[in-house]
């Protein structure tokens, strides 16, 4: 598919685990802090900060011929840190011209609600298009370790998207939007032998009918932008297919354009720890320029990847980073 080159882009970590004032950053990263100050922030306080929350939403704005268009990618867990966020941020949600969910999980869905009503507040009513897969409608719980099942809270149908605010774009097909700068992929295809989802999830089709495994979370897509002489960057919420597949299907949909940069979770805490090693060998074969990692892949990926690659190379992520790619 056709994807227009962006010039720059800028994406600003709105959701994500971990805040993070103090440590020092390359060039291309802006601190929470330097925006919290250029803000006005007066006096330095608790109450001025932003919060970390165990989820992912990123602000993507792409500059182009047509001038800059923003996609925000996931909301969060929960209201709170959307609005909160947000508002320290600075957001411009007016300018926000669609969003993509990445897949069927609160911890990217919970915000989402809440950013419907900022932007259309802030533009003064009409709808948002919202990407979504169709997979992320059916009922799913995770599979505890007595054998119970921990059932997740009924995701909101196409029709209460819609009162949402949304646009519900609902397809397993990739699309192209935003004057064709951003790129949404569809199901990505599962070739390598470590990365084999999220064991525990499993669902059913009925309340009535019982919980059958579903590892593969066939709903999760990337999303990606071709920057101008540098190459794709793709964004991946939790990596339930495997960051390695992600960015093997990245390549394979744009032959001939480089991999620039990843950002996002990539699921390498808790069981899947122990696909670490093969993770980093493999992530260091695709010749990434920055591998800007937060939200799932978990501390001892991150101290992994920093060993193998260098802190150029790998940047953490956290909540109120801007960086400019």
């Amino acid at each position: 598919m056709p994807l227009m080159p962006a010039d720059r882009i800028e994406v600003l970590v709105l959701v994500d685990n971990v805040t993070d004032l103090l440590s020092s950053t390359p060039a291309f990263v802006t601190r929470e802090s330097a925006r919290l100050l250029r803000r006005g922030m007066r006096p330095t306080s608790g109450a001025v900060f932003c919060c970390a929350a165990h989820g992912l939403s990123l602000v993507i704005t792409a500059y182009g011929p047509n001038g800059p268009k923003t996609m925000m990618f996931d909301g969060g867990p929960a209201d709170f840190a959307m609005e909160m966020n947000g508002t320290r941020l600075g957001v411009d949600f007016a300018a926000i011209a669609a969003v993509t969910l990445s897949h069927g999980h609160w911890d990217h869905a919970g915000g989402i609600p809440r950013a419907l009503a900022m932007i259309r507040a802030a533009k003064g009513g009409g709808s948002v298009p919202l990407f979504l897969h169709p997979a992320m409608f059916q009922e799913r719980g995770l599979r505890m370790p007595d054998g119970g099942v921990l059932p997740g809270e009924p995701f909101p149908t196409r029709d209460a998207w819609a009162t949402f605010g949304a646009e519900p774009i609902v397809t397993t097909a990739p699309a192209i939007c935003l004057d064709d700068m951003f790129f949404i992929s569809g199901e990505i295809p599962r070739i390598t032998s470590y990365e084999k989802g999220l064991d525990q999830q499993v669902r059913r089709i009925a309340p009535d009918a019982p919980w059958e495994p579903e590892p593969l979370v066939v709903d999760e897509r990337f999303l990606a932008v071709h920057v101008r002489d540098k190459g794709l960057v793709v964004f991946s919420g939790c990596s339930h297919a495997g960051i390695v597949n992600v960015l093997h299907h990245a390549r394979a949909s744009f032959p001939g354009v480089k991999l620039h940069a990843v950002m996002g979770g990539f699921h390498l805490a808790g069981p899947t720890e122990a696909i670490i090693p093969d993770t980093v060998r493999d992530l260091a074969g695709f010749g990434l320029d920055h591998i800007i990692a937060g939200h799932c892949t978990g501390w001892r990926a991150m101290s992994a990847l920093e060993r193998a690659l260098g802190d150029r190379i790998v940047v953490p992520s956290a909540v109120g980073k801007l960086f400019t790619l």
